[in-house]
Parts: C-alpha cells; sequence; structure tokens
C-alpha cells in the first residue's frame, strides 16, 4: 500500500519523463505504475476542476469551457480519476467507501470500468493525469482532423503533378498519377514512401479540380479559314453588313429579317434532371421518333414574321422525309421568301426589308424543274421517281465582250453536248488548259498553284461565275428585297439559331408523346414562348460576333472575346493587344 511519501521519483527522472512524451504517452510502460503523491493529486485536481469549470468575471457562477467534445471528455475522466485517487483518509489509507484511494493503478482501473472502457482507457488515464500533474499546459490533446492531412495538400507535390497531367496534354487519367508516383526520383524528392491507390489518385483528380464528365462544346471553326469563306466574309458579308450599319439600332436589327430552318423530334427530351430514390426505371421509346422541320423569319424589331392579328405567319411546318414532304429545295426556299415579301409588303409596307439566309446551296441553286402532264400531275419514270427537266446553263461573256456558250452548237457533230471545261477555259484564252486536271482531289487544291493547278478552280475564279445570282436573289430584287447572304460556317452570326436552341429547351420540357398532332403543338407552343427581349440579346450577341470579325478575330478569337466582353455592347478597339496577355489555352 502507498502512502504519501511513496513518490521517489527525482527532477532528473520528471525531465527523461517529459523528453520521452509522444502524444500524451510514456516511452517506459513502468513508470506508469510510480504514483503521484496524494498532495500532488489534489492540486492537479482542483486546478482540473477549474479548467472545466470557468468562473465567471463577476463571481457568480461558472461558464462553459471551449475545449472540443473530445478533450473535454479526457479532462473529465481525469477528474473522476484523480478524485478517486485521492480520496483517502487523514493517514492516506483507503477508507470502507473507496478500496482504490491511494492505489494509483486500482483507482485507474475502477474508473475505466465506470466508463465503459477497459485496458486502453485505464493505461491512459494514468498516463494524461501523470502529464497534467508534471505540467498544468500538458493536456490530453488528440489527433482527431490533423493526422489525417493529405499529401495532395503540398503545395510543392500538387504543383509537381499538375505539371506532369498537363504534360500528357487532353487525355489524362487517374492513373497516371499513380504510374508518377511510382518513380523513385519522384518519391524522394516529395519524401513519399510509395505511390498511391488508385482511388487516392481519383481523389486527388478531384482536389486539383479535374472533373470526369462530358467535354464542352464551343462553337465550330471548321471551315472558317477557307479560302473561299475568307474571300466572302471579307470581301462581300462585312461590307454590306457596314452598309447597313447606319439603319440598325444598338438593341435590334431593324427591318432585317432573319432566315433558318430547324428540325424538332417527338422523343427529344432532357435526360439530366434530379431524380427522387423512389423512381423507378421507365421504359424509353427508340429512335427520335417522328420529325417536324421548321422554316421561319425573325427580326429584332418584329419577332416571327407574322401579321399583328397573327392570322397570317411565315412560318412553315414542313414533314421531311421521303414518303411525306419530301425534302426542303430550293423551289420550296423560293415558295416561302415569296410567303414572306407578301406578308411584309401587306402588313410593313413602311420598311425597307433585307432577307438575311444562310450560304447553303439549296439558298443559291436554281430551282428543280418537274415534268407535269396536261392535267398538272408530276410524271414519274420507270422507277417511281419524279422526272425532272433538264435545264442549260446560261451563256458566259467574255472578257472581250463576246457570249459564249457551254454547249456544242446546231450542225456539229456533238450538238448540244456540253463542251467540257478544257474546251471552254481554251475558248477563253486558257491555252495550256488542256493540260491540266479536271479537279484536285477533294477540290483541295494546293494554295501555291491556285488558280491554275485545275480546271475547275480556273473556272470557280472567273468573274462571270463569281457574278452569277442565284434565283433567290433574282426573286428577291424583283420584289423590291435587298439579300443578304450569311458566310459559310458562321451560324452564330444569325441569331435565329439561338432562337431554336431556346425553343427546344421548353420543347424538352413537355410530355413526351409519339403522336404527330401532339409534335406539332408542342413545338408551335415552344417557337411562341421565346420572348422578344430574348430575341433581341441574341440579336446583339450576334452582331457582336460580326464586330469581333470586322476588328479582325477569326473563329476562336471571336469566341474568347465574347466572354470576356459579354456586358459589352461592342468589343474595345483594344481587342488584338489582350491577345498578347490572354492564357494560350483560352485562345
Amino acid at each position: 500500500m502507498n502512502d504519501i511519501s511513496m513518490d521517489d521519483e527525482t527532477d532528473a527522472e520528471n525531465d527523461e519523463l517529459t523528453k520521452n512524451r509522444d502524444r500524451g504517452r510514456y516511452s517506459n510502460p513502468y513508470r506508469l505504475q510510480i504514483s503521484p503523491t496524494i498532495l500532488e493529486a489534489r492540486a492537479a485536481l482542483t486546478d482540473l476542476r477549474k479548467l472545466l469549470h470557468p468562473p465567471r468575471k463577476d463571481g457568480t457562477g461558472y461558464k462553459q469551457p471551449t475545449f472540443d467534445p473530445i478533450l473535454k471528455g479526457r479532462l473529465e475522466s481525469m477528474e473522476k480519476f484523480l478524485w478517486k485517487y485521492a480520496d483517502v483518509n487523514a493517514d492516506g489509507t483507503s477508507h470502507a467507501k473507496n478500496s482504490a484511494g491511494g492505489q494509483w493503478t486500482q483507482a485507474a482501473d475502477e474508473t475505466a470500468r465506470f466508463l465503459h472502457g477497459k485496458d486502453w482507457l485505464s493505461r491512459n488515464l494514468r498516463t494524461w493525469s501523470k502529464a497534467y500533474i508534471n505540467d498544468r499546459t500538458n493536456l490530453p490533446m488528440h489527433a482527431y482532423g490533423i493526422h489525417n492531412t493529405s499529401c495532395i495538400n503540398d503545395e510543392v507535390l500538387a504543383t509537381d503533378i499538375k505539371l506532369h497531367l498537363q504534360s500528357i496534354r487532353k487525355y489524362v487519367r487517374a492513373h497516371d498519377i499513380v504510374d508518377y508516383l511510382k518513380r523513385p526520383e519522384v518519391r524522394g524528392c516529395h519524401g513519399l514512401k510509395k505511390t498511391v491507390s488508385l482511388a487516392t489518385a481519383q481523389w486527388w483528380m478531384l482536389k486539383l479540380d479535374y472533373r470526369w464528365r462530358e467535354e464542352k462544346k464551343g462553337q465550330y471553326v471548321d471551315g472558317h479559314e477557307r479560302d473561299d469563306v475568307v474571300t466572302y466574309h471579307q470581301n462581300v458579308f462585312l461590307p454590306l453588313w457596314k452598309s447597313f450599319a447606319y439603319r440598325l439600332r444598338n438593341w435590334r436589327e431593324d427591318d432585317m429579317m432573319f432566315h433558318d430552318e430547324s428540325t424538332f423530334y417527338a422523343h427529344d427530351r432532357c435526360d439530366v434532371r434530379w431524380v427522387h430514390l423512389t423512381e423507378g426505371a421507365i421504359p424509353k421509346l427508340k429512335g427520335e421518333g417522328a420529325s417536324l422541320m421548321v422554316a421561319n423569319f425573325i427580326s429584332a424589331d418584329y419577332g416571327w414574321l407574322q401579321s399583328e392579328d397573327v392570322k397570317e405567319s411565315a412560318c412553315i411546318l414542313f414533314r421531311a422525309a421521303k414518303g411525306w414532304d419530301g425534302y426542303f429545295t430550293t423551289e420550296n426556299i423560293l415558295a416561302h421568301a415569296t410567303l414572306a415579301m407578301d406578308i411584309l409588303d401587306k402588313h410593313f409596307p413602311q420598311d425597307d426589308h433585307i432577307l438575311v439566309f444562310d450560304n447553303a446551296t439549296t439558298h443559291t441553286w436554281g430551282p428543280t424543274v418537274i415534268v407535269k402532264d396536261a392535267c398538272g400531275n408530276v410524271m414519274h419514270d420507270p422507277g417511281g421517281k419524279p422526272i425532272k427537266e433538264k435545264i442549260c446553263m446560261a451563256n458566259s461573256q467574255i472578257a472581250d465582250g463576246t457570249y459564249q456558250s457551254f454547249y456544242f452548237p446546231e450542225g456539229h457533230e456533238k450538238a448540244g453536248w456540253f463542251k467540257g471545261m478544257a474546251q471552254i477555259l481554251s475558248e477563253q484564252g486558257f491555252n495550256n488548259s488542256a493540260g491540266l486536271r479536271a479537279e484536285c482531289p477533294g477540290f483541295k487544291c494546293p494554295a501555291e498553284k491556285i488558280p491554275h493547278c485545275c480546271c475547275r478552280r480556273l473556272l470557280y475564279n472567273q468573274p462571270d461565275f463569281v457574278n452569277v445570282k442565284s434565283h433567290l436573289e433574282i426573286l428577291c430584287e424583283g420584289c423590291g428585297f435587298r439579300l443578304l447572304l450569311l458566310s459559310k460556317f458562321h451560324c452564330k452570326l444569325n441569331f435565329i439559331e439561338m432562337c431554336w436552341g431556346y425553343a427546344k429547351r421548353i420543347y424538352r420540357q413537355y410530355d413526351l408523346s409519339s403522336k404527330e398532332n401532339d409534335l406539332e403543338c408542342n413545338v408551335i407552343a415552344a417557337l411562341n414562348s421565346i420572348p422578344l427581349a430574348t430575341m433581341r440579346k441574341f440579336a446583339i450577341r450576334a452582331r457582336h460576333f460580326i464586330d469581333a470579325y470586322d476588328k479582325g478575330l477569326d473563329g476562336s478569337q471571336a469566341a474568347w472575346a465574347m466572354k470576356k466582353y459579354r456586358g459589352h455592347r461592342v468589343l474595345p478597339d483594344s481587342i488584338m493587344c489582350d491577345f498578347d496577355t490572354a492564357p494560350t489555352s483560352l485562345l
């Protein structure tokens, strides 16, 4: 039995115990059995109770301590243990109500059992209490939330891994981190003993701001820099647009009617949404379902082209398929343009309108003439296809002013036959045309040989071919309307494309139905749901792109500038200087 004078620890031993303390434990377990004196335990108990119940400044009551729950629980356990150990008679012996009084190990064991603990808690109670008795600032701290700090929080390691992933370029994997940390020189540089698991590498990818998802899609740039597209864009479209700029307001394109077509599908619905856990799998219809093509005109001034009483509209619904309404050909384009011009002349005669079309082949070709019988019925060949009438090309005009026919004249052994490109070029004075190939592969001519690389390219660049007017242009000018063709591959210049996207987003929210009547009703409702103010915002965005091209930007640069200056009416004149400081990855 220990008495008050049983503690024979020296100051040197206390110093050694303090030096060997590791997270509240001693290196020598035997010294845990050496008990402190009862006086030391009682003094520590008094200080511990003040720590757990700090008094208020006014002296009334006490306030709650600011310890975290784990530390507070450990201190309360130490309080119970020290009270049980120091509860002895005046001579230091235990009494009947507390047989563990003055018994260091027994008091710790009974306190641990009272707290539903075992040997681990008994040993730690002695460790924590001994450390606190020797040093009042040595509290039983814990490592929760500290010892599990990830290595990826090291900025040096994180930067090194980022540089490695950037060197792999676009398609990086979490496994690339695992392989990178397998290198001995990398582990030695960062003090790592081994590489990480694939699950850890996947978590590190999230910490490095990588996300596993579909790649974001920007604007399409294929064909933007093609020579013929750039030539038309810079020499035809932009000068014409500038000539109309004086009549455009800051928030709308006055009197400019933009045309386009788009197709809606019956089964087109948004698949990404918030799904409740109780929802089960729903049978999904195969395919895209029935389709409905919509062709319409729009302006930032009027919205969709229609009369004020909405009884007349330029909206055309077209079921594009071989067994339905056929396909939207040049003849349909001419009929639609005629309908739009009739509505404009009837309901908006006070304005000088400009019709804007995409530079598609159906907008620049001539109409197909189908042969009909005396009753007006379409005639078909034995294969069931409509019989089409062959239309000869008009004569061209040579540089000296004379006209040239593309077909052999009457009396020639090949009368009515097409002369061929080499013969036509030879008659125009290109004597070496017989030695040229008919066409370069894919019509992708070498830049250094243009235009004398092939017969087609040579004819393609002749003034009488370049300046020939399409049937759409002839029709519009004959009715007193001007026509403007947008540049090829530049659909974002036509703000009706953004309106299609807005309408399809609304359309996907409607109930799914395979019925054609529901498809038509939903399409019309979606188109009518677009506010006029939204149309005008889309029109301003399209004009921003035109302004960007006018300042000399290409497709990718224009897309970057639109994001940077999205709140501006026009791009600043210093836009080209901004590319010197912009990150290369954004261009």
